[in-house]
């Protein structure tokens, strides 16, 4: 058993794999028990065995595979990540369970299959289930069955969907075993519980006696519906409200609601297989159908009758068949042969259901027509077709075709139209019924109730009962308002017998299951019949009580009475119930109306008003005034009081004070009373005589306005302008007509009927009077506000000078908003929903349309004409097509009817000749225009052939396709082309061109609507092939209209739709739909509803910008359309309007055109970033093509003409090439003057560049080169850095140009990419260079390759992307290429390389063939140049510098974050030591770039350097600003790889911007509290840790300052780092990765946070501090503790050099200090104390204890102390051999004070242990001679001051100090001068450095030159020139200066060339942990800037970088070399200070 004892020890997850089962058994046993005992489902725990769960079910042995089984259920029940084990484990139970022998095995793999499915992985487990079904084993099958029978039980069929289970039950049912049978028996059992009758057809092809058995099982399954018993986890409160029914009473009816969602849910059409039935038609059909015996066409009828039969028919093009169908129908003589032709349609539109739609259309006239037959037969088979057509289409396609028969003379037409018009209502709902199509259907039903024979009245009743049940009486009440009350009750009687289709649940049910079955068809249509007992004789209304309104000469209104149609409906929001009856007050005899006067008014006033003397007329108007002013609303008879005023004289009195009185008072009556239409008709011809009048004119006016709001505007509007137009007089006319323009300003447009003005307005234009012209002009101005385009339709054919003026009026309009109504509102406000209001403005949209006169063109669409437009020969095609546009032309508007032209055409959009089908779209567009909003009938027959063109290979036709797609929508509205499956048929065809056409339209159109049918979901399964098709367009439109798919369809149903793709697509398009959900916009606004009617362009003021700048007129073109069926032309005004807009900007420009002074470029603020956000929110196209199309050009048109001078723009777009030569020479004369306008324009400047470089005219194509290498030459002299967005809408059309076969042009190209560098990062530029080395113009590869190479020659190995090793591999390839050029540049590039980069060059490669290798090899042998002689032209400056400003510009195809992340891989391959702990100075470069654009305001920490010019080191340079851009939210590409991300996040938590950081820290916080996740972070630490330091820093500095931030988002952003540092340092294993710079960068961070007064004002202030001081400690307990401390040690000795550095700074530091040394005694084990010893050296040599002593606290010499004594005491003498890396032991005491220790603690131990090593002899030695020192010392300072000896005593001295390191020199100097003292210690450091840099030279061989350079002037110490400076002298930095060059001359080095590695690159690879500090990178990175600037060769402190791998080779003492340069710094630091 020992062996047991092995594996008893091991942890749970391996013994669960353990090879012996008992430990496995064991292992699972634990395993479950630690299942049910982790409580939080998210635990990490549970990631640990995802892999192992397939192995529990599938373990080999029986036993241990059962508790195997246990423990799974138990994981999959509790686990969070479970549901990432589904298919493996599902797959095991099916084929590894399922065949088991034990029950107890099986019945737990069925239960693990349901819990999966109950934790949302149905699918999954469902497609495992069914691949089971196929396996050979019988046992498996069975399981399989029962699990999916259970599964189905228990969760329903919404969850487990039944289709594909339904497919393979008549497979199952064959099956030789009889268990299979059997199971598949209970199985069909279960389904037929859920879906009932469903199932039948698809089971009905099974052997007989089964279905017989199945049908007897059948009808024992209870009635009751099923319910779902078990719950998926998102159903939770389904769950529980199903528990609660269960407990009240079982099934109670609670769950009403749940059962009707269940049952219908499936339909039986969906589980069929469609059947394909056009190639099964007999061959001879056609003939046959048109033979003339009836007995062969009744053959052909009853073969289609036979194949229709079939349930689901396959889509295709029924068209033909449906032609012959409905000849038969309408033409045949025989009505056996119509029934039966009737029944093969009804059988076709049941089995194509919406894909029948399109012809609906057709057939639909015909059969209704055909209803004058008698025969009972015939009728019910075209009762049957019409009603299955309908539901293959919508009541809106038909109506028009409906309504048509409805007028017809045949009583059994107009009966069965009713009834069929009844039987569809029934299928509506309230949403699909809207007013606008009630509005038709009621008038012409209101005419059959009224018929003569009483079964059409029946019918109509029927037919208004049914509207009146679905629709609600809200809604019909307004069109029945003239409806006796004997009809009324009537109709409401047969509302109350409807049956609704839809239940009583009508609502958003509506078409969405037009599917199920209709039962009961048949019954209801006798019932319709059996209704006619009640036959109805009530007397027919009299013709509405509008006699005197007819009687005044107003043209009464086309058949609409006025009550229901006046007031837009006044009833139809029941507004003011009393109201709509008074408007039909009956007239009053003139008695009556005395007798009502007498009761209100005195006696003396009715006495006088037909008095002789007018004075006394004058006084009885006064009192009858002050009688009304005092009357109550509703004692005023208004009809009696306005018939008194008119009595004699009436209007015709002549005292102009008496009329005024007169007028004024009926004004009065108007508004305090009820006034009614009857009473106004007595005034209104008054008023109208006397509106024209000079002195009365205005109170006539003020009448008619009142009485207008009295009787509503439309309906006094009428009344006037007719009564005005009957009369002569021109004056009246005018002023009336004025009167009306102010009016509809006032009023409204709403109910007006246009028609009515449009021919008075005709009769005031051809006036011979001018003022009565001119006011009807003015009129139609006010109109066009309103109805927009329209409205100049009506005068196509006036006089040409006439039409100018109506232009010119109309263009004044233009870019005005209608005003918002001020009267007659006031009455409306009674009710009215919103949908009320909206409805209304859409009618008068339509209405507009609707005026026009319609010519019928249906009889000129001949038979001949059709022939030939399909004849064989295209010419006579043409000629058919070329009539066709002039009959349309001719007729300008047409009907809808237009025969069988639909057809015609259909078939001639695939002719074979181009030509005709760019015409026949042609004509399509016309006929849009010319038919209008009623083209919607044909969307289904021409308007999809259209988009199918869309496919097309030839650019122009897709283009003219296109437009006419447009053309028609404008006209349709969208919801008829989103309707059916039409659109995802097209969709589903793999055409590309088709595919980004059509995905481009929709995602032009879907962001304007606010609904769209639910059939818009059958598009997204082909939208998910499209993001992933082969052709990139294809993907890129795919991804353009996922988040406008989304808007419509929400998140949840498109996330859905995935579940059908592969598991790596769904991944793919899952990812893509998350950030499209980002993007996602919201649903445009409804409509405004105050602005009565609004069109397109004149939009309500949310979408009106302020100032009608370009991009939003442009982009806004869309949006501005709030709703597509608006007004016809919504679009194109408002595009007209927007340019207008634009216009206006430039006025001044319009009135000469010649005026071209001004500037060409108009800086529009913000303008730029308006674009960036439309391009990005996608509101206008990328700029993204091959070759530009019209759109593209059109849309720089738009935007450029807000910020262009519009002559130059009329150059730019000029069609001729000279003008475009013109508008760059006017350019570039501009150029200087205008900066700043060329920089607002730059990305419209280059976007036109770009179109330049597509022209073939070469001159163009020279003078844009010029222009832009003068541009780029002014852009980088002002330090401009190209955007993403201006560089990706750039740079590949110019790289396009270096492949031009003209030598100077490439040339210059090239020129132009290297300016470019200078404003845009080498780095990017690589990446748009690498992709033009794909190009198919092998010149273009070849230029490319070259220019690669001369950007890694100028800029080194950073600049390749994404990394060094891809960028090489790729260029590698091109050695193979078959031209010559490319091949010699790819070479020559990789030589180039390898002159940078050495050998390395191979490793990065990779494999290459031989042939490619061998020539590789011999170029470079070649090429002969050694690399380590290779000086790099290294000015990291220029990547370095472009970099770090536009690093964030715009993300251009990779984030920053990922080129940091390439960065850092750079360096680990480079180097060649791999183990590159301190890869970090690297990510602190990155860094800080990130922080450097982020925000330019920060001076960071150490400000000295920034703003003190070192003059004499660096000469005067200009310190960059750097360009702020704010770090976009958006990650371009969401890039897989997780690194990057989180780089990307990272950069983004050291943002200027308050909140991207809280975002970005909040993120990051979420990672590292999932313990799974926070693994991700490592690797990331040290740059995360910058981040924030630098966050912290940013606040300190710049937020802190900034009095305008609240201060409480600064507390927010404080608590966010904490609390997400917090969480970082609760990680062990992640706080160890913090490095030593890093710490003690945060550390400084945090301290001088603790100690800012500023945040202890805040509020929340103490909570922060409290916060941090908990940090604090965290990070010295979990740090690597040796890091730690050594990043305090520097911080210490830092802040004690640091004048400005406050004591208390330096004292929390100590106090940290002294916390690690506590913690001493259990972490000294884990600390590397070299290192540790190392730094204390180095502090000491700084502060050595003489300086210590002098500061004003002992702390620090105290806290030294005690660290050193502490580790003396822990380690004990062993102590002494941990100073391995001190290089010179003598330059501090460090080594005498630890002796010093371990002797006293010898001492006192007493044990004297024999020390006696070297040093310790040395030691004793040394102290001996102490008594000597003074002598020796007395000589030397003696011959120093002798002039003679001066150079040997200094020698001496030196030597003597060197070798008694801690000799007191200090007394000898006291004495004597500050000159003398300095003198000494620059006489010592000369030597020191001498003797250094030869004793260097001597030990090292190998040593290359460059490296001596480095190391001599590095290795001066900082120990004297602190001294020197604390003796106060000043030394100035040119001391230095002549120094180094001395020693540089001595070591043979040349000054005017330096060859130094920069500080960067030594810091990147210490051999030795040295501190670089984040703070040291940002020196020297702004030294680089500097330098770059004045390209400043003479001392280039770091300008040129070495290649890495040689640096650890060659430094011979790198330590020293690393710490020297640190000292360097210092020493700077130092000069500085004393030049202050």
């Amino acid at each position: 058993m020992g062996d047991d004892s092995e594996w008893m020890k091991l942890p749970i997850d391996q013994k669960c794999e353990h090879k012996l089962w008992k430990a496995r058994l064991n292992g699972y046993e634990e395993a479950l028990k630690l299942f049910q005992k982790i409580d939080d489902e998210k635990s990490p725990e549970w990631s640990k065995y995802l892999g192992l769960i397939k192995k529990f079910v599938t373990d080999s042995n029986a036993v241990a595979q059962l508790k195997g089984l246990e423990a799974a259920l138990a994981y999959v029940e509790n686990a969070h990540v479970a549901g990432k084990t589904t298919g493996e484990v599902a797959s095991g139970v099916v084929n590894k369970v399922f065949n088991q022998p034990k029950a107890r095995a099986k019945e737990l793999g069925l239960d693990i299959c349901l819990m999966y499915i109950e934790i949302e992985k149905g699918e999954a487990v469902q497609e495992e289930l069914l691949k089971g079904l196929d396996n050979k084993n019988p046992k498996i099958i069975v399981a399989c069955i029962e699990t999916l029978r259970k599964a189905l039980s228990e969760f329903g069929s919404k969850i487990i969907s039944l289709k594909p289970i339904i497919k393979i039950l008549p497979k199952l049912f064959e099956s030789r075993e009889k268990a299979v049978r059997d199971e598949a028996k209970l199985l069909a059992v279960e389904i037929y519980r859920w879906i009932r009758d469903a199932l039948r057809p698809p089971l009905q092809n099974i052997n007989s006696v089964q279905l017989k058995e199945l049908e007897e099982e059948w009808v024992k399954v209870s009635s009751v519906a099923p319910k779902q018993t078990r719950f998926l986890r998102s159903q939770q409160e389904l769950k529980a409200k199903f528990e609660q029914q269960q407990a009240v009473g079982g099934d109670a009816d609670g769950g009403g609601d749940d059962e009707e969602e269940a049952v219908p849910q499936v339909d039986a059409y969906e589980l069929l297989e469609a059947v394909e039935i056009l190639s099964k038609l007999p061959k001879d059909f056609y003939e046959k159908i048109e033979a003339k015996k009836w007995q062969e066409r009744k053959e052909a009828l009853e073969a289609v009758e036979l194949l229709v039969k079939n349930p689901k028919l396959e889509s295709g093009d029924y068209a033909d068949l449906v032609k012959v169908l409905k000849k038969v129908v309408g033409k045949d003589t025989n009505v056996m042969l119509v029934a039966l032709a009737a029944k093969c349609l009804a059988g076709l539109a049941t089995g194509l259901r919406k894909k029948f739609g399109q012809y609906a259309g057709h057939v639909v006239p015909t059969i209704l027509e055909k209803f004058k037959e008698k025969k009972p037969q015939v009728v019910q088979a075209l009762q049957e077709a019409i009603d299955a057509i309908f539901l293959t289409t919508t009541l809106q396609n038909i109506s028009e075709d409906v309504l048509a028969v409805m007028d017809n003379k045949n009583p059994t037409i107009k009966q069965q139209t009713s009834l069929f018009i009844a039987r569809s209502f029934r299928h509506c709902t309230p949403s699909t019924l809207p007013k606008s199509l009630l509005k038709p259907f009621c008038a012409a039903l209101l005419k059959h109730i009224n018929d003569s024979a009483p079964e059409v009245r029946d019918a109509g009743f029927e037919a208004l009962g049914t509207a009146l049940k679905v629709a609600g009486e809200k809604a019909v009440n307004p069109f029945l308002a003239d409806v006796d009350k004997l009809k009324l009750d009537r109709i409401k009687e047969c509302a109350e017998k409807v049956e609704l289709v839809y239940g009583k649940k009508t609502g958003g049910t509506a078409e969405k299951k037009e599917g199920k079955p209709i039962t009961g068809k048949t019954p209801a249509l006798s019932g319709a019949g059996g209704d006619k007992e009640t036959k109805d004789a009530a007397t027919k209304p009299g013709p509405l009580k509008k006699a005197p309104a007819v009687k005044s000469g107003g043209p009464p209104k086309k058949g609409k009475p006025a009550a229901a149609a006046g007031m837009g409906g006044a009833g139809a929001k029941g507004k003011k119930g009393p109201e709509t009856k008074e408007i039909f007050e009956s007239e009053l005899s003139i008695e009556v109306c005395e007798e009502k006067a007498a009761t209100v008014l005195p006696a003396s006033c009715i006495q006088q008003l037909d008095s002789g003397n007018w004075k006394e007329r004058l006084a009885c108007m006064e009192e009858f005034q002050k009688a009304v002013e005092l009357m109550e609303r509703s004692e005023m008879p208004c009809q009696a009081l306005v018939r008194m005023l008119a009595k004699k004289p009436g209007w015709k009195e002549t005292n102009f004070q008496v009329m005024q009185m007169k007028l004024h008072i009926v004004a009065l009556i108007a508004q305090k009373g009820n006034f009614s239409k009857t009473s106004a008709q007595v005034v209104l011809d008054g008023l109208v005589d006397k509106v024209g009048d000079v002195k009365c004119g205005s109170n006539a006016k003020e009448a008619m306005t009142a009485i207008a709001e009295a009787c509503q505007l439309p309906w006094t509007a009428e009344q006037v302008v007719a009564m005005a137009f009957s009369q002569k007089n021109p004056k009246n006319q005018s002023e009336t007509l004025n009167w009306l323009s102010n009016a509809i300003k006032e009023f409204g447009f709403s109910g007006l009927n246009v028609k009515a003005f449009i021919s008075n307005v005709k009769t005031a234009l051809a006036a011979t009077n001018p003022a009565v012209r001119t006011s009807a002009i003015t009129l139609l101005g006010v109109m066009y506000l309103y109805m927009g385009p329209p409205l100049r339709m009506f005068f196509e054919d006036e006089k040409p000078a006439l039409l100018s003026q109506i232009d010119a009026e109309f263009e004044k309009m233009q870019g005005q908003t209608a005003p918002t109504p001020t009267r007659g509102i006031s009455r409306h406000s009674g009710g009215g929903g919103d949908d009320g209001e909206e409805e209304e403005q859409e009618d008068v949209g339509n209405d507009v349309v609707d005026l026009l006169p319609r010519t019928d063109i249906g009889d000129k669409i001949t038979a001949e004409l059709v022939s030939k437009i399909g004849d064989k020969n295209w010419k006579i095609r043409k000629e058919g097509l070329d009539e066709v546009t002039s009959i349309i032309n001719d007729a300008k508007f047409i009907q809808p009817n237009i025969g069988e032209l639909p057809a015609a055409l259909k078939s001639r959009l695939n002719d074979s000749n181009k030509i005709l089908v760019q015409q026949t779209l042609s004509i399509l567009q016309q006929l849009a225009t010319a038919m209008g909003p009623n083209i919607k009938q044909h969307v289904k027959n021409l308007g999809i052939p259209v988009i199918t063109v869309l496919g097309d290979s030839k650019n122009n036709v897709r283009a003219a396709a296109l437009a006419t797609v447009n053309a028609w929508a404008e006209q349709t509205g969208m919801k008829e082309w989103l309707e059916g499956e039409d659109l995802a048929e097209e969709l589903k065809k793999e055409n590309p061109f088709l595919r980004q056409e059509l995905l481009g339209w929709l995602a032009e159109k879907l962001p304007t609507l606010r609904s769209v049918p639910s059939d818009l979901l059958l598009c997204v399964p082909h939208l998910y092939s499209c993001l992933e098709d082969r052709n990139g367009d294809v993907r890129k439109k795919a991804q353009d209209a996922l988040p406008f798919f989304m808007m419509h369809l929400g998140f949840e149903k498109m996330a859905k739709a995935t579940s059908k793709l592969k598991p790596t697509s769904k991944d793919q398009v899952l990812a893509m739909l998350e950030k499209a959900k980002a993007n996602m916009p919201a649903k445009p606004a409804p409509p405004a509803k105050a602005s009565s009617r609004v069109v397109g362009g004149a939009a309500p003021a949310k979408f009106q910008p302020a100032s009608a700048l370009a991009e939003d007129s442009g982009s806004n073109t869309m949006e501005s359309k709030p709703d597509p069926k608006k007004a016809k032309a919504g679009g194109t005004s408002s595009k007209a309007k927007g340019v207008q807009g634009k216009k206006v900007l430039s006025k001044p420009n319009l009135k000469e055109d010649d005026d071209k002074s001004g500037p060409i470029f108009i800086i529009v603020p913000n303008g730029k970033e308006q674009r960036m956000k439309d391009e990005k929110g996608l509101k206008v196209l990328k700029w993204n093509f091959t070759t530009p199309r019209d759109e593209y050009i059109e849309q720089l048109k738009t935007q450029m003409s807000s910020c262009v001078a519009k002559w130059l723009q009329d150059e730019m777009f000029h069609a001729d090439f000279q003008h475009h030569n013109k508008a760059l020479a006017v350019m570039i004369e501009h150029l200087e003057s205008e900066k700043d306008g060329v920089i607002s324009c730059l990305d419209l400047i280059l976007k036109w560049l770009t179109l330049r470089f597509f022209d073939t005219n070469t001159s163009v194509l020279m003078k844009a080169l010029e222009y832009l290498k003068l541009l780029f030459n002014l852009l980088s002299q002002e330090e401009y850095h190209l955007t993403e967005n201006e560089a990706s809408s750039f740079i590949p059309y110019l790289i396009l140009k270096v492949g031009e076969p003209k030598d100077v042009i490439r040339k210059d190209v090239r020129a132009i990419l290297n300016r470019m560098c200078l404003i845009y990062p080498a780095s990017k530029m690589f990446t748009f260079i690498m992709e033009g080395t794909k190009s198919k113009n092998s010149k273009q590869r070849a230029e490319c390759l070259e220019e690669l190479g001369c950007l890694v020659e100028s800029y080194g190995m950073n600049v390749c992307q994404p990394t060094p090793g891809k960028a090489l591999k790729e260029m590698a390839t091109h050695i193979g290429d078959r031209d010559n050029t490319v091949r010699n540049a790819a070479l020559n590039t990789i030589v180039t390389v390898y002159n940078v980069h050495g050998d390395q060059v191979f490793k990065l490669i990779g494999n290459l063939s031989e042939k490619d290798m061998s020539m590789l090899e011999e170029r470079i042998k070649r090429s002969a140049k050694r690399p380590s002689a290779a000086p790099v032209r290294q000015a990291e400056d220029k990547p370095q510098r472009t970099q770090s400003i536009s690093a964030n510009a715009g993300m251009l195809r990779k984030g920053p974050a990922e080129d940091m992340s390439s960065k850092l891989n750079q360096n680990r391959n480079m180097g060649n030591h791999s183990e590159t702990t301190h890869a970090v100075p690297r990510e602190f470069q990155l860094d800080l770039d990130e922080i450097e654009n982020d925000n330019g305001t920060v001076r960071c920490e150490m400000p000295a350097l920034v703003q003190h010019k070192l003059d004499d080191i660096f000469e005067p340079v200009l310190i960059p600003e750097p360009k702020i851009r704010a770090v976009s939210p958006h990650f371009d590409d969401m890039h897989s790889n997780t690194a990057s991300t989180i780089n990307f996040v990272i950069s983004q938590v050291a943002s200027g911007d308050i909140n991207t950081s809280i975002q970005a820290l909040a993120q990051i916080d979420e990672v590292l509290r999932q313990e799974d996740k926070a693994e991700a972070m490592s690797g990331h630490i040290d740059q995360f840790l910058i981040a924030t330091f630098m966050q912290l820093r940013l606040i300190y500095n710049t937020h802190m300052a900034d009095e305008k931030l609240d201060k409480d988002e600064i507390v927010k952003l404080y608590s966010c780092i904490i609390g997400s540092m917090i969480s970082l340092f609760q990680i062990e294993s992640l706080a160890r990765e913090a490095s030593t710079g890093v710490l003690k960068d945060l550390m400084h961070g945090l301290i001088t946070l603790m100690l800012d007064s500023r945040v202890e004002d805040v509020e929340e202030g103490e909570q922060v501090i409290r916060s941090v001081n908990l940090l604090v400690v965290k990070v010295l307990e979990k740090s690597d503790q040796t890091n730690i401390l050594s990043a305090l040690l520097v911080l210490l000795q830092d802040s004690l050099l640091a004048t400005a550095s406050s004591p208390k700074f330096s004292e929390l530091v100590m106090k940290c200090l002294w916390r690690m040394v506590r913690l001493l005694p259990e972490t000294i084990n884990s600390i590397n104390l070299d290192r540790i010893l190392l730094d204390i050296h180095i502090f000491m040599k700084v502060f050595p204890k003489e300086k210590l002593k002098q500061c004003k606290s002992e702390f620090p010499i105290r806290t030294l102390k005690t660290l050193l004594h502490t580790l003396c005491k822990l380690k004990g003498p062993k102590i002494l051999d941990h100073l391995t890396m001190i290089d010179n032991k003598n330059e501090s005491e460090l080594e005498a004070h630890l002796c010093r220790v371990m002797k006293h603690s010898m001492d006192q131990t007493g044990s004297k242990a024999d020390k006696d090593t070297e040093k310790g002899a040395s030691r004793t030695e040394e102290k001996a001679s102490k008594a000597k020192v003074n002598d020796i010392l007395a000589e030397i300072f003696k011959k120093i001051g002798s002039k003679e000896n001066t150079k040997e005593g200094l020698a001496e001295l030196y030597e003597y100090k060197k070798k008694y390191s801690d000799a007191d020199i200090e007394p000898f100097l006291k004495n004597s001068s500050q000159f003398f003292q300095s003198y000494v210690e620059r006489g010592l450091r000369l030597i020191e450095t001498e003797r250094e840099g030869k004793g260097r030279i001597a030990a090292s061989t190998g040593i290359s030159s460059q490296m001596e350079g480095t190391c001599v002037p590095a290795s001066t110490h900082t120990v004297s020139s602190s001294i020197g400076n604390t003796n106060g002298e000043e030394v100035g930095p040119s001391v230095y200066l002549e120094r180094l060059k001395i020693l540089r001359q001595r070591c043979g080095l040349d000054n005017a060339k330096e060859d130094r590695p920069p500080l960067t690159s030594l810091l990147s690879k210490p051999a030795l942990p040295t501190v670089a500090s984040s703070t040291d990178m940002l020196h020297s990175k702004l030294s680089q800037l500097r330098e770059s600037r004045e390209q400043y060769q003479h001392l280039d402190l770091d300008s040129n970088q070495t290649h890495s791998s040689g640096i650890g080779t060659t430094l011979a003492s790198p330590s020293s070399a690393a710490a020297n340069i640190d000292d360097l710094k210092k020493r700077l630091e130092r000069i500085k200070s004393s030049r202050k």
